[in-house]
Formats: C-alpha cells, structure tokens, sequence
C-alpha cells in the first residue's frame, strides 16, 4: 500500500514563492529532487541554508561532533513565547545541565511506572470511541488520537486525567496554539538583531501566555504537595527533585513550567500524529490490521507491551512514513566543507526525516507502507543509517522510550476493539506546520469489533 505524501513543488522557484508555499506546508515547499540527493543547496539573500541526506553527513552533524553543530535559533524563534528556555531550545552549558535533570527520568527501568497511566489512558480512549460511534460510524481521529495522546501526558506527568479542569484547559488552549501557525515567524527567515521586535502573531502570544498560566498553576500546586510530603511518584515530582549531579541545583518553578510547556508539545503533538497516521495506515491495511487485533486479544496488564512486535513494527514504519518533526535545523559555528562543497559559518543546515526515511538510495520501496521490512535483514543498514524519528546522538528525544511504549500500546487498545476502514474520497493529505497533520483530518468508518476482548475492554 502506498499512501499519500504532498506534491513536491517545482525545482526552481522565487524566493517570494518557496515563502508563499513554506506558509501553506513545509513538505510541499520542497522538490521532488532532495528525495534522491545526498546534499541540496538554497541560497536566499538573507542566508545559505543545507539539505543533508548523506548518512555520513548526518552522523557527523548529529552524533561525532553535535557541539560544532547547535540547534538553530531560526526555529525557535517563533516557539519562544510558548517554550521560554525549554530543553528544546537551548545549547551549552544550560542544555546539558537540563539534560542531567530530565534524562534520568526517561531511563528505561523507570518507564515501568508510567505504563498504567498509558494504559488507563487507552481505555479510556477506547470507552469514548465506541460510545461514539455506536454500530458504526465515520470518524475523525486526529482528534482522538490528540485526546488520547493529552490524557497520556497528563497522567504520567501530573498523575490526573484529560476531564481534570486544568489539564483541559490546556488542551484546549494547546489546539488553538497550533493554529496559530508558531514558527511562521518573520525571525525564522531573516537573522534580525536581538533588539528587533520578532513581530509574533497576536493569537500566538496570547495562546502562549494563557498555556503558561495553566502550566504554572500545575507546578505551584506540585511544588506544594513535593513540601508537604504528599506528591505522587510521577514524572513531575521525579523531575523536580532530581538535582543536578554536577551543581546539585533543582529545577526552579520557572524552569519547570518551560520544561512541560515542551514536554505536552512534544509528547503530546508528535505522538497523537503518530497515532493518527498509524490508525490511517492500518485502515488501508486491513491484513495488518487484524494482526495487530489477534496479537492484543489476551492483553491484560500494561506490562506485556514488550510482545507486542506486530503493533510496534507497523508504529516503527509510520514513523518512517509520517516522522511528526518532518525536519531538524542545526547551524554551522565554523566554515566547513561538506561533499567538496565550502560551507561558510552561520549557515543553517536541515537534517530531514521525512526525506531521510523516504530516499530512493537507502529504502527499498521507500513510499510503501511495509511493516515487515523491520523484521528483513536487508533493512538494518537503512534503520541504523537513515531512520532518526526521535533525531540522534546526544540530542536525541529523552522520550523516544516512552514513545515507542506510548504508541503501540494505544494502537493496539483500539484496534482489538474497533475496526477501521477508509472512507472513499477522503484520502488525508499530509501537511506540516509543527508536526505532520492532515489538512482536513483523517476520516475512517469505524465499528465495534467483536471478540471476546473487546468484552472485556469494555
């Protein structure tokens, strides 16, 4: 099966028309040439930016020398509002002290704990959706997949559910966030002095403020309950206690409050697009489908998501299909020469899953939806070489565990209990602003599936 991708753009076009279609889509700004190129180049007059496709090229940026190649301030720029000094944004010496803080509790051995709450957060995703749709009905389920994914986030970090009056709020105002298109922002294309205004969008900033709010009522109110002896062992208490082993500092409530503003993004917004496409590939799969239906029909205990192999291939190849942060910006801090090519200081570099995971050279059937080619021997070279989801090296998602816990134990929760196919003349077209979505949602006819464990999830 091959699913949908975005029509690449011409190979040449205007500098006021490649900004005309990055405002429309990230994806379909781009030409079908960087699908087969190691290396492209654009210039514009304000800045040299670098496609890298080489794998060698990646390993260099990513993982032998990642302090030569810092994460672009262009991106940030317009996400700054919302992610303050957030782990995803910074470089040095201050992001290696919130590493040390936040990587120990994403270390796999202590993943156990927050497998309950994605567990509870699955039954109650498949309780709403089979109360929704009765016999059978279409459905829209990027926003299922975004419930769901936010009720995850909530439990794990703050130990309550999506229905909690705070935890709402947030995900209400996080939708309106997205909308507001953050990184189209006159900084990420132009180098501005610091003193310029950044000219954020109106709705942007005020999306941003009222989410910090919300995210700071969380943290006093856990802060308090740290004091008093009576906060749970959840990922929020764990990250605000643990200090860092060089300075033996702690999180400050304001670097906390940039922390899980970062956290519900990134948590939230990559693994609901990651949801979605998987139900969306599934619906065209019905043969995988129902594979991933038998392999959880005795599933019981959350713990048992390590043998769910079926549901984690299918995750893996969405992922390949669909990476949520279709492209990642570094920044040269010297010249450099890349491929013979003279690379100058300062100029932006893109490392680009979505072109990586879907490049003619390194993938067989790069643009089919194949889950087992991840159980092939001939994958392995492409999976190690050309497969970076979750980024690489030092920079890597502290996350990505979790992910890959957090994914195909939901996939595997709704789809033992609800069927899905797809609805004709409705093919999602994959855009991408923050993460990779479908222009108008992704719609599949959905009906109860009835065994003898959709008896017992519901």
């Amino acid at each position: 099966m091959i699913p949908p991708k975005p029509i690449s753009r011409p190979d040449r076009v205007s500098l006021w028309r490649y900004l005309r279609l990055f405002r429309q889509d990230i994806l379909s700004a781009q030409p079908e040439r960087l699908y087969g190129a190691w290396m492209a180049e654009f210039r514009t007059p304000f800045f040299r930016s670098y496609l890298a496709n080489d794998p060698a090229l990646v390993q260099t940026i990513l993982r032998d020398r990642p302090r030569d190649f810092p994460k672009s301030d262009r991106i940030g720029e317009g996400l700054r509002p919302l992610l303050g000094q957030s782990v995803f944004l910074t470089n040095g010496p201050v992001w290696d002290h919130q590493r040390r803080i936040i990587d120990p509790a994403f270390e796999r051995g202590r993943l156990a704990h927050a497998l309950p709450s994605m567990w509870d957060a699955g039954q109650a995703m498949v309780a709403r959706v089979l109360d929704q749709i009765g016999d059978g009905k279409e459905i829209e389920i990027e926003e299922i997949a975004s419930h769901a994914a936010a009720d995850v986030i909530f439990r794990t970090l703050f130990s309550i559910p999506i229905e909690d009056e705070i935890a709402a709020q947030v995900f209400r105002e996080f939708r309106a966030y997205q909308r507001s298109q953050p990184i189209l922002n006159l900084a990420a294309f132009i180098p501005l002095p610091r003193w310029f205004p950044r000219l954020h969008r109106a709705e942007t900033k005020r999306a941003a403020k009222r989410i910090r709010a919300l995210i700071t009522q969380l943290v006093d109110a856990r802060r308090d309950a740290i004091a008093n002896g009576t906060a749970p062992d959840d990922l929020a208490t764990r990250i605000m206690t643990t200090p860092d082993p060089e300075t033996g500092q702690c999180f400050t409530a304001a670097e906390m409050v940039d922390q899980v503003a970062i956290f519900f993004l990134a948590g939230h917004e990559t693994s609901a697009s990651a949801l979605g496409w998987a139900l969306f590939c599934c619906a065209t799969a019905p043969d995988w489908q129902d594979r991933i239906a038998q392999e959880a029909a005795e599933l019981v205990d959350p713990k048992e998501v390590k043998r769910l192999t079926t549901s984690r291939d299918v995750f893996r190849e969405t992922l390949r299909l669909y990476p949520p942060v279709p492209m990642m910006v570094r920044e040269t801090t010297r010249p450099e020469t890349f491929r013979k090519r003279a690379i100058p200081k300062a100029a932006q570099l893109v490392l680009s899953p979505w072109h990586l995971h879907r490049h003619t050279k390194l993938w067989e059937a790069p643009d089919t939806f194949d889950p087992s080619r991840w159980q092939r021997g001939n994958t392995r070279q492409s999976a190690r070489d050309a497969y970076m989801p979750f980024s690489a090296g030092p920079r890597v998602c502290p996350g990505a565990g979790f992910a890959m816990a957090e994914g195909p134990l939901l996939l595997s929760l709704l789809l033992r209990a609800v069927e899905v196919r797809p609805v004709a003349g409705k093919t999602p077209q994959p855009v991408a602003h923050l993460t990779v979505r479908a222009r108008d949602g992704i719609w599949v006819h959905a009906h109860p599936r009835h065994s003898a464990a959709t008896d017992r999830a519901t």
